[in-house]
C-alpha cells in the first residue's frame, strides 16, 4: 500500500509504573486493564471520533482529526480513571500519562509514522501519572473551546527531536480538587505550582538539567551536556 500524508492530533499514552505492575500482580493487572480499555478508554474514544492506531504493551496511539476531540477524549479518560482509582491504594493504582501533538503524519498500512508522532511520544513522557501535556500547536488551537487551563512549561529539548518544543500541562478541574483535600500548613507548602518551578530552576545553577524522568533527562537546548 502507498504512503500517504495528512495533519492529524495524535495522542500517546502509557501506563505510569507499568513494569511494577505488573511485577506485583501480572494477572490482575492485565485483567483491570482489558476492563479499563473495553469500559472507559475504547468507547471514549469512539465518541471523539478517534481511531486506535495500535496498542504498544502498556502504551497506546490514538489518531483524531480535531485538537478538540483529542483533548476532549484525555480529560475524560483522566476524569474517569480518577474515579476508579479513588478507592484503590497508591501502590496499585493504573494510572496513564498522556501526550498529544498536532502534526503532520505519514501512513501506511493503518499506521502512522513521523516527527509529529515522535512529539506526541515524548510529550507523553514529560506528564505526570493522571496528567496530559501537549505542544504549543495544541494549545493555540484548543485556547477557548475547552474549558481548561494551561500552565507554560517552557521550551524543551525533547529526545532525538531536533527542534525546541514549548510545552503545556493541561489544568483540569481535578487538579485543584486533589489539592483541596489536603490541606493544612505542610500541604500548602507542597502546593507549588510546578510551571513556576521549572522556570524558577532553569535560571539556577544546574539549568542544563530540567527534568529527569524513568532515566531519561530532558535538556534545555541552550545546554546539552550531560551532567
Amino acid at each position: 500500500m502507498t504512503a500517504t500524508r495528512r495533519l492529524a492530533a495524535i495522542l500517546a499514552a502509557d501506563v505510569a509504573g507499568y513494569s511494577r505492575l505488573i511485577g506485583a500482580n501480572e494477572g490482575d493487572t492485565l485483567t483491570r486493564l482489558k476492563a479499563i480499555r473495553a469500559e472507559l478508554i475504547d468507547p471514549t474514544i469512539a465518541a471523539r471520533n478517534g481511531r486506535m492506531v495500535k496498542t504498544t504493551g502498556d502504551g497506546l496511539l490514538i489518531e483524531f482529526g480535531s485538537v478538540v476531540d483529542a483533548l476532549r477524549c484525555a480529560t475524560e479518560v483522566q476524569a474517569g480513571m480518577a474515579e476508579r482509582n479513588a478507592t484503590v491504594p497508591n501502590e496499585k493504582r493504573i494510572e496513564f500519562r498522556i501526550g498529544i501533538n498536532m502534526g503532520d503524519v505519514v501512513v501506511e498500512d493503518g499506521d502512522i509514522f513521523g516527527d509529529g508522532v515522535n512529539v506526541a511520544a515524548r510529550l507523553e513522557g514529560l506528564a505526570d501519572p493522571g496528567g496530559i501535556c501537549v505542544s504549543a500547536r495544541v494549545q493555540e488551537d484548543a485556547a477557548g473551546k475547552l474549558d481548561l487551563a494551561f500552565d507554560d512549561l517552557g521550551e524543551q529539548q525533547l529526545e532525538n527531536i531536533a527542534r525546541a518544543v514549548r510545552v503545556y500541562r493541561v489544568v483540569t478541574s481535578a487538579r485543584p480538587a486533589m489539592r483541596q483535600a489536603s490541606s493544612g500548613p505542610a500541604a500548602t507548602r507542597q502546593a507549588v505550582d510546578r510551571g513556576a518551578a521549572i522556570r524558577q530552576y532553569e535560571q539556577g545553577p544546574r539549568a542544563g538539567i530540567l527534568r529527569r524522568r524513568d532515566g531519561r533527562y530532558c535538556q534545555r537546548i541552550t545546554d546539552r551536556k550531560k551532567v
